[in-house]
């Protein structure tokens, strides 16, 4: 192995992007939110029940590139 490997590796992005999901109707977004944060919970209007509801993160969907 070559020296030039070890020190070309890639850098990780510092943003992610999850799927957010309702604690009561399932109702799903997506957001972003910084690698090394927690995972996100929230209120926010749920459009199924018509009213705010809890949001919990339920999966990572990909890195984004921060410029």
């Amino acid at each position: 192995m070559f020296l030039t490997n070890v020190l070309l590796k890639k850098a990780k992005s510092k943003l992610v992007m999850v799927l957010m999901e309702s604690a009561v109707s399932g109702h799903k977004f997506i957001t972003i939110r910084e690698r090394l944060a927690d995972k996100l919970e929230l209120l926010r209007f749920d459009p199924y029940i018509q009213h705010e509801s809890l949001y919990r993160e339920r999966k990572k969907i990909r890195s984004i590139k921060s410029s």
